[in-house]
């Protein structure tokens, strides 16, 4: 943000000026600024003992030793005919910038000629393109580009030390130093006797004519060729104090010293600007803003028409803080101050009158002003009370206030007048109406008739409208009261129950009122037709205040002022830029006159002129400063780039200048026919950049213009070698190619596939013979026969019967599954009970088994591969439970745990599959179980989901078998 200055002014008519104040704070390299110059594009650029500064009115970008200058301490800016803008430092050295790069004698070998081993004070480019450099030494040197011839003046007593060179109308070249004249005659200089003598190179001043403002020890002469003109003399003390480079217009010479600016006209009036700031020169932009350069930054004057003013108390006021404003019938200035004190300020003359309240506590801020048109009345209001006084004061000093008729205290938020005798508080106890302000100015809180002249609940704000319509918001929201009709606006939109700040009428039918944070709410005929916002131009949600002059709406917030247009309803907004550095977090109230706007502040009363006319501006000029690829800058002389396909990190920067308005907006585009982008930012990135042609184009507007033409740049993005279409015909061949070779390696991997497939299958039906035969044990078939023999010989023919029976049914139960690789588990229970009754028939009550299915199973659905089951069980007797004296139990658990398995579990309580391994030689597999494991493992390769089995001991004996089996 800029310095906010009032203490450095110029005094005219008891008032003080705003200039805007640029330091480091801003971003300047150093406050200690030697020498300012606008560029022919529009830049202003400041030399400093720290480097140089480039400034479009809203960023200075800064150049050190870092990025090219041979030092920082650069004293003078020049820019010659090509546009290049040559940096004279303190070491002599020289450089230029030009497209975006300083060049310096390290990268450009000419330069390394323009070696003087001096400073050089003074820079000029004649007709015919010749450079000429002025030095602090006895030399002066001319460069045509290629060579440099130097002067050396062989008069010990007549030097070329610190001379200004210049140019007349028909040609010739001049010398001037502080010690004598010299004319360039056949390739040298002649002394020319001359008593007009500049105090320094400083003090001349090209004119445009090609002759030469000097300023000696008399005054301000004109000189052309030898005729030497005076035409200001000026006073000696004032050229003694170490002039600076001096400016002159039309009517004055700017003569800066140490003390501070002098504007010296030619009828012989003195005004000091800047007193007491050393100040080293005086420029005028092409914008007509004066720029001073200073060792405290730099100041900026700006047009007359968008001058901002100051009154405060150093010009007659009784306080700096003005908190409220209103004009009388006589165009005078009524404001309210903090220390119960109202200003009469008469515009023309800047006399002002003072009144002061007695009552000095109730009446310490006035806050609120009104004018009576009718009565020629002024009405006053502070937080505890509200008065009325005359407008013709001081003819009519009487002040009447008003009065509680108990004597109550109460607390006056805001008050409105109709155009007849009635008067609208809006107290903290909710809104009270005065029938007849003039003639019974007094109210009573006891006699309240609620909905006519009272309306309970704190209120905010009061506000008649043209038909004497009350309007009021309170702690509920925004409320009508006409023609003894109550409107309640909040119960109809919720936005208009927000607090509400003030409230104006705009046309018959239309309103405007200002919101603590949603903006500005338009109401037409009892509707919501505009909500102006942030988004929309405002500066802020939160309006304080509105007013309404002509076709404008004026809101002020504590971030500045907006000014918006009623014509056709278009709400056109724009702000005040300018002034806004100035009034944010500073407005109280404001006051629109036909053309010029007045605000009270905590600084005074602020104002300035809003004619139309002046207001218009142009779109500001738009510039591409620098491009960058890969961290490198390109030489913007050229207009079009062909860039390396590795070149795809790309940074636009870009700038436009305007030293009015700061809030710009760009917008831009990397085709011609493609659809703009706006922004804020003034940096644009680009790192994915398909190849191709582009013309990158961006422009700008202010708040308060149109678009600006558009700055170009076109380059093209070359593609990658692989992007090219003889690549990718070349790839699509290998690509052909290569399918061709995958599809015949697939084809030939899924035929093999197939022969693998069918072998295993192969493989299982050879296994599960076997296990067919593994089935079949011959201990177990031996026992069986014993049994049968047994029963028989003890002639125990149903025992006998019923175990052949059971063996019986076993074999050919054997014979049925072993030609199918999956049966249903009803098939598998069957066979195991089978299998398991001429087990217990065996072995007796040493022997329990038990099977368990779930009931959400379907038996008859659910496939498990057959003669799965049988040998794991087998294991389980014969070297789990056998080995045990007393026998055992084995169970079959077969559960569904989730949607793709089928859990079974084999549990037996014998010796435990640790311990039985641990007992033999470890070399003993069983047949059964290592058949079955082959066979596990054959499914696992041709099914999707594998088969699981996990085989644990129940800690120190039993065993548990857990097979999961994929369900088909």
């Amino acid at each position: 943000m800029l310095a906010l200055l009032i203490v450095p002014i110029i005094e005219s008519n008891a008032q003080t000026t705003y200039l805007p104040h640029y330091t480091t704070k801003d971003g300047l390299p150093s406050n200690n600024c030697y020498y300012t110059l606008q560029d022919r594009k529009g830049y202003i650029w400041i030399a400093t003992d720290a480097g140089v500064s480039r400034f479009d009115g809203t960023m200075f970008e800064n150049f050190s030793v870092d990025d090219g200058l041979p030092d920082n301490q650069v004293l003078q800016l020049r820019e010659d005919k090509k546009g290049r803008i040559w940096f004279l430092t303190l070491n002599g050295q020289l450089s230029y910038f030009y497209n975006g790069k300083i060049y310096n004698p390290d990268n450009d070998k000419q330069l390394k000629q323009l070696n003087f081993n001096a400073v050089i004070v003074s820079f000029f480019e004649d007709s015919k393109g010749k450079i000429w450099f002025g030095t602090n030494k006895n030399i002066i040197g001319v460069w045509d580009g290629k060579s440099l011839i130097k002067y050396i003046s062989p008069n010990i007593e007549k030097q070329y030390g610190n001379a200004f060179i210049h140019e007349d109308k028909q040609g010739n070249i001049w010398a001037y130093s502080t010690t004598a004249v010299f004319l360039y005659i056949k390739n040298n200089f002649v002394l020319v006797e001359d008593k007009s003598l500049p105090l320094s190179y400083k003090t001349l001043l090209d004119k445009r004519d090609n002759s030469v403002y000097l300023l000696d020890k008399t005054g301000l002469n004109v000189k052309t060729g030898t005729v030497n003109n005076l035409i200001l003399k000026v006073d000696p003390k004032l050229l003694s104090n170490n002039p600076g480079y001096i400016y002159v217009d039309n009517k004055s010479l700017w003569l800066s010293n140490n003390s501070g600016v002098y504007v010296i006209s030619f009828d012989g009036t003195i005004k000091q600007l800047l007193k007491n700031v050393d100040v080293n020169q005086v420029i005028k932009d092409s914008n007509q803003n004066i720029w001073f350069t200073t060792k405290n930054g730099i100041y900026r004057l700006p047009d007359a028409k968008e001058r901002v003013y100051i009154f405060n108390k150093e010009n007659g006021l009784t306080n700096d803080v003005v908190k409220s404003i209103a004009q009388d019938e006589n165009g005078r200035l009524w404001m309210g101050t903090n220390n119960a004190s109202i200003n009469i300020l008469d515009k023309k003359s800047k006399a002002v009158q003072k009144i002061n309240i007695p009552d000095l506590q109730r009446y310490s801020t006035i806050k609120q002003l009104a004018f009576d048109h009718k009565n020629k009345t002024v009405y006053f209001a502070s937080d505890y009370g509200l008065g009325s006084i005359s407008s013709t004061y001081p003819t009519k000093t009487n002040i009447r206030y008003l009065k509680e008729s108990n004597n109550s205290v109460f607390v006056v938020k805001n008050f409105s007048l109709d155009t007849t005798t009635k008067l609208a508080l809006a107290l903290s106890s909710g809104v009270v109406i005065l029938s007849d302000r003039m003639n019974k100015f007094e109210f009573s809180s006891l006699n309240y008739k609620e909905k006519q002249d009272y309306f309970k609940d704190r209120s905010y704000r009061v506000y008649y409208d043209e038909t004497q319509g009350l309007w009021f918001s309170n702690v509920s929201g925004l409320s009508e009261f006409n023609a003894n009709k109550l409107t309640k606006y909040y119960e109809i939109y919720p936005l208009l129950s927000k607090r509400i700040n003030d409230i104006r009428q705009l046309k018959s039918g239309t309103y405007a009122m200002a919101t603590d944070g949603y903006g500005i709410v338009i109401i037409k005929d009892g509707k919501i037709i505009k909500l102006l916002r942030r988004r929309d131009g405002l500066n802020n949600n939160i309006i304080n205040k509105l007013f309404v002059k002509n076709n404008y709406l004026w809101a002020i917030s504590n971030t500045g002022i907006n000014r918006i247009s009623l014509a056709d309803d278009k709400f056109t907004i724009n702000s005040f830029d300018y002034a806004n550095d100035l009034l944010s977090d500073d407005l109280n109230d404001l006051y629109i006159d036909t053309d010029t706007a007045y605000f009270a502040t905590n600084n005074g009363l602020v104002y300035f002129s809003h004619n139309q006319k002046s207001q218009q501006t142009k779109a500001p000029k738009t510039y591409i400063s620098s491009v960058i690829i890969n961290n490198e800058a390109l030489d913007l002389s050229l207009s079009n780039f062909v860039l390396k396909p590795d070149e795809r990190t790309i940074t636009f920067n870009y700038s436009a200048i305007d030293f009015k308005n700061r809030k710009i907006t760009y917008r831009y585009r990397l085709k011609e026919n493609a659809n703009w982008s706006e922004t804020k930012n003034r940096r644009l990135e680009l790192s994915s950049l398909e190849p191709g042609n582009y013309c990158f184009e961006v422009s700008a507007k202010s708040q308060d213009s149109k678009w600006s033409t558009p700055a170009k740049i076109s380059f093209v993005l070359e593609k990658h070698f692989w992007q090219t279409w003889w690549f990718l015909i070349i790839l699509l061949i290998i690509g052909a190619y290569l399918l061709y070779m995958i599809t015949v390696r697939i084809t030939r991997r899924q035929k093999n596939k197939e022969q693998e497939q069918l072998l295993n299958k192969n493989k299982i039906l050879m296994l599960e013979q076997r296990a067919l035969q593994a089935m079949m044990n011959p201990h177990f078939v031996f026992n069986v026969m014993n049994s049968i023999q047994h029963y028989i010989n003890t002639k125990n023919t149903s025992s006998a019967n019923k175990v052949l029976t059971g063996f019986a049914k076993l074999i050919r139960k054997n014979l049925e599954i072993c030609t199918k690789s999956y049966i249903n588990l009803e098939e598998e229970i069957e066979y195991l009970n089978l299998y398991l009754s001429l087990e217990k028939n065996r072995f007796g009550d040493k022997f329990i088994y038990s099977i368990t299915i779930d009931e959400k199973i379907d038996k008859e659905e659910t496939l498990i591969p057959s003669m799965l089951l049988q040998p794991y069980i087998e294991n389980a007797i014969w070297h789990g439970i056998m080995p045990k004296e007393d026998g055992g139990e084995v169970k079959i658990n077969i559960d569904q745990q989730d949607e793709d398995y089928l859990w079974i579990k084999i549990i037996d309580n014998g010796i435990g599959i640790n311990n039985s391994l641990s007992t033999k030689n470890g070399t003993h597999i069983s047949k059964g179980m290592n058949l079955t494991q082959e066979r596990i493992n054959l499914l696992n390769k041709i099914e999707v989901k594998p088969i699981q089995l996990y085989i644990d001991q129940n800690g120190n004996s039993g065993t548990t078998i857990t097979i999961l089996v994929p369900l088909r």
